[in-house]
Order: C-alpha cells, then structure tokens, then sequence
C-alpha cells in the first residue's frame, strides 16, 4: 500500500511540475508569406487589363458610336437620348426598364422577351452591379447600351446559367418609366 502511494505522490509530483513548468510556444506548421495574396492581385489586374483590351477593342470596330467612360470602370452610349427630362432614378425610386444581354462577340445570351419586364427598386434590391449604377445614369425613355467588365457583371461566379466566369456583357437597356418614392408611398 506504502509502495502505491508513494508511486502515485511521484506521479502526480511529475505531473505538476511539467504543467506547471514554462511551455516553449510551438513554431507555426506553415508561414504566410503574402505571396498568395500578390498572386492574386497580379491574376486580377491582369484579368481587368485583358477584358478592358476586348472592350477596347469593341469600341474601336465602332469609331461612328460616342462612347463614355463611366467613373466605375465600365463604357456606355446613349442609343435613344432624353435631353429634356431631368430626373434621374434615386434610392427607393421604382424603375421600370427592359434590357438584354449579349457577350462581347454580340451573341445573344439572354433577349430582351425572356428578361422582361424589369421592376428595381433602387439600391434597395439586389441586382447586377453595372446596372445598379447604369440606370441611376439615365432618364426615363432612354436606351443605353452598357459594356460592363466581368467585375460589374457577374465576376469570378457566373450566374450559374448562361454567364460564363468572367465574362464581360454588353447591356442594353431601356428606362420606360420612374416612379419616386413619394408616388410609391401615397398609392
């Protein structure tokens, strides 16, 4: 009985002496050095400069069409201009619109029929980035096409359809009407 009591005092003596003892921290299994994260950036600027060169070169096979640059980084022109309205889809306005897209080649991916009608309720609803942005550019009435790089169309993901990854479009919409918010509300 002496002898496991003794034997149990020693263990639990080891015990607390190495738990109790100053541990070394252990040494990462891996280190990050950031190069993934550089690789990922170079991968993405030279995705965004290779889509731009496609775009680029979309608008110089059509030198008669006035293109502008959007501050978000895509291009547009006005097909059917309204230059004597003012107002301008707003957060919490309503906009009804039509659009269609095609791919960069101008291939049909989804027609105007199959999409329509559209009903937004600005900034409030989660729609493609390009046209969140596109339409707050626009007067009811008009039709602008938009060239949308992928990172303003549907990015990296696709729409898990037809849009490929990547894939810059070409958006054609019309802005039939505006309701504001204030007209929503009073109905």
């Amino acid at each position: 009985m002496m002898k496991k009591s003794i034997a149990a005092i020693v263990v639990l003596t080891a015990f607390a002496v190495t738990a109790c003892s100053q541990q070394q921290a252990r040494q990462p299994i891996s280190s990050s050095s950031g190069t993934f994260m550089k690789e990922s950036v170079a991968r993405n600027k030279a995705l965004v400069a290779n889509e731009e060169h496609l775009i680029d070169s979309v608008m110089k096979s059509n030198p008669d069409i006035k293109y502008i640059a959007s501050d978000k980084g895509y291009w547009y022109y006005y097909q059917k201009e309204n230059t004597t309205d003012t107002l301008r889809p707003k957060r919490g306005d309503v906009a009804y619109f039509d659009y269609e897209v095609k791919d960069l080649k101008g291939n049909i991916i989804y027609s105007e029929t199959e999409l329509r009608p559209q009903v937004y309720l600005v900034d409030k609803q989660n729609i493609m980035m390009g046209l969140r942005d596109g339409i707050k550019l626009m007067n009811a009435g008009e039709k602008v096409t938009f060239l949308f790089p992928s990172h303003m169309g549907y990015g990296y993901h696709g729409d898990n359809d037809r849009i490929g990854i990547n894939e810059p479009l070409v958006c054609t919409v019309t802005l039939n009407e505006i309701k504001p918010e204030t007209q929503i509300k009073e109905n």
